[in-house]
């Protein structure tokens, strides 16, 4: 069982047998089915089952000699068209089978933000065409939880907020010339980092944590496509998933000044969503990759 089959909705399937019946069943109605012809003899097809807007189950596999297609293995996505980052993006074959990782250094996060290519189809696609050579443009970012809480907002005046948006701009500028060898920028960054090590230290003696800390986004784990977050909602909808009936949250969320959707079954958020309202979870990060013409 994929462990985030239950962020699509389906917490009811927990048994391998009731999994390959709902596979079969999905397979009989794909919204959208694709095949790339990889060399003479291997294939790679995807068939995508839509079970709510922008919220479904991809079946990967191949089609064998008689045009039958044969299941190799499916991982439930959740699309957004919201641009998550332009900044360079780097892409890795997984070894045991045909999908991707794509890396992109987000200077807003400040770590190397790694996540699962959701159109990897489109990829390898693009991989084969030798003509007409393609870059990532930009990706849009989504993430699946299966477990998170809503914690209130942290009151800040408009005067605070833009202050926060104006100093991180500068990190990120800093961050940016630490990368290209900038002494200056490294010690001044060191010297924030210390301070701010000061300043949390005092006020955790008094103040709740989550009260200190407005967003965070770390990596979470050994796999390092799966990260813990605290982001402020921004933009809620509730899915109901055609097959299972179940109501999945798709939330839009405000994460370090970088925005994404989060998909979580309603039974597994704790507390009520609300625009405003801070989203705190683990995440499995996967992102669409948008390809311009080199």
């Amino acid at each position: 069982m994929h462990k985030f089959l239950r962020a699509a909705g389906f917490s009811m399937y927990t048994k391998k047998k009731d999994i390959e019946k709902l596979l079969d069943l999905l397979e009989r109605q794909p919204s959208i089915t694709k095949c790339v012809q990889v060399d003479e003899e291997s294939n790679v097809c995807e068939m995508r089952a839509e079970v709510a807007p922008g919220l479904g189950i991809s079946i990967v596999g191949e089609l064998n000699e008689e045009g039958n297609f044969e299941r190799e293995y499916y991982f439930p996505y959740l699309e957004s068209n919201v641009v998550g980052s332009t900044e360079e993006c780097s892409v890795q074959r997984h070894t045991e089978k045909e999908t991707y990782s794509g890396m992109v250094d987000e200077n807003r996060v400040g770590i190397t933000l790694i996540f699962y290519i959701q159109n990897f189809l489109d990829f390898r696609e693009k991989m084969l065409d030798k003509e007409h050579h393609s870059r990532i443009g930009s990706v849009c970012f989504s993430g699946m939880s299966i477990g998170g809480k809503v914690l209130l907002p942290i009151k800040k005046s408009q005067k605070q907020i833009q202050k926060a948006k104006v100093s991180a701009k500068e990190r990120s500028s800093l961050i940016e010339a630490a990368k290209n060898g900038d002494e200056d920028a490294m010690e001044t960054l060191t010297i924030e980092d210390i301070d701010l090590y000061s300043q949390i230290s005092r006020r955790a003696m008094k103040e709740d944590l989550y009260s200190i800390i407005d967003s965070c986004f770390m990596p979470c784990g050994v796999e390092c496509d799966q990260y813990s977050i605290i982001g402020e909602i921004t933009g809620i909808e509730t899915k109901e998933n055609r097959v299972s009936g179940e109501l999945v949250y798709d939330l839009t969320i405000s994460c370090s000044d970088m925005v994404f959707h989060v998909g979580i079954a309603q039974k597994d958020l704790m507390g009520e969503p609300k625009a405003g309202r801070r989203f705190k979870g683990q995440i499995w990060m996967q992102g669409t990759a948008k390809f311009a013409e080199a």
